[in-house]
């Protein structure tokens, strides 16, 4: 059974929240294998996500994963078995990504609950807790995620944290149970509004951005029949003007004869030397002269102008890949560029 039709066989709430808590290529594929219709329904559910719990994105990975085995673990059961029946109905990559997303969503890893939480939030909360139990945490998280969360500490706890993480010896089981019992109380709140905010536009334009175009547009269309204030959300996060740093340098030259001077000059007020030399080096020394001067004399502007700017140059883009003139590196899994 493919992941698409076992998707259909559960309700659509079940379906949206599968796909806002696997990778977003994975499920970017998996909608792609769905007929125009249940693409629809499920992109509009996912939209409108709101409320899950921990317990019910367990349960729905959990479900998934009997509907796609097709039932039937035998008594060897546990994660081997699912791990070799996902392997005979899904492509290896698949099967690896869905099995280690069970893992992390229902082994008993000290701190696991913190893993779906914001790094940014989690900082805040940390600041005031002692160094040791600070420490503590994050040598149980994974690393990037305890980057992220020590980088948003003050330097001082920064250095106290990372000193003691260094001199840590083995913990006991214990001790481990009473720090994690006594934080996820704590921040049983936060939380919770983490996984609030699962799904919505931002849930449906990540998966969109990884499916081919021509996906994207049948998903789209039929969308903007039900609700075209929503599609206007979802088009205007699925492709950002600092995205333009993925179009190869012939793209950019494609769409520099479609954009005005001035109009560059004002996008550019806010960008990042990448971005900008991605523009530079793709223009004639005559028009690098032209474009710096108009920045060097554009003077103080208002940040939504600015942002007007970069939209109009991200509606080119988007114009020049509907035609097929530009590509723009990971948007579709399936699509191979020689």
């Amino acid at each position: 059974m493919s992941p698409a039709k076992a998707i259909e066989r559960s309700g659509l709430r079940k379906s949206a929240v599968l796909l806002v808590s696997i990778d977003p290529d994975l499920a970017a594929r998996i909608l792609g294998e769905m007929d125009r219709d249940m693409m629809r329904e499920v992109s509009v559910e996912i939209a409108k996500l709101e409320g899950v719990t921990r317990e019910e994105r367990d349960q729905v990975l959990e479900d998934f994963l009997r509907n796609t085995m097709q039932l039937d673990v035998t008594a060897q059961g546990g994660l081997p078995a699912a791990r070799d029946l996902l392997g005979r109905v899904l492509e290896p990559a698949e099967a690896k990504k869905i099995v280690e997303t069970i893992e992390a969503a229902t082994r008993s890893t000290p701190f696991g609950f913190l893993r779906k939480a914001d790094p940014q939030n989690l900082s805040t909360f940390l600041s005031d807790e002692h160094p040791q139990t600070v420490a503590l945490i994050l040598s149980y998280l994974p690393a990037h995620q305890a980057a992220e969360i020590l980088q948003g500490l003050p330097q001082a706890r920064q250095i106290e944290v990372v000193r003691r993480v260094s001199q840590m010896e083995v913990t006991s089981p214990e001790v481990l149970a009473q720090v994690e019992g006594a934080l996820e109380k704590r921040l049983s709140s936060l939380f919770a509004e983490d996984l609030r905010r699962a799904g919505g536009v931002k849930a449906v334009s990540s998966i969109l951005n990884l499916t081919d175009r021509a996906t994207e547009r049948s998903i789209l269309d039929a969308l903007e029949e039900e609700d075209p204030q929503m599609v206007d959300k979802i088009r205007r996060l699925m492709f950002v003007f600092e995205d333009i740093k993925r179009i190869d340098d012939h793209g950019i030259q494609i769409i520099l004869k479609d954009v005005e001077t001035g109009q560059l000059a004002l996008s550019l007020k806010v960008a990042d030397d990448e971005l900008k030399d991605k523009f530079f080096r793709n223009m004639s020394k005559r028009a690098q002269d032209l474009l710096r001067e108009e920045m060097e004399y554009l003077g103080p502007q208002r940040l939504s102008d600015v942002e007007a700017a970069q939209q109009s140059i991200v509606d080119v883009v988007r114009k020049y890949e509907d035609l097929g003139d530009i590509v723009i590196e990971g948007r579709g899994s399936s699509q191979i560029v020689v």
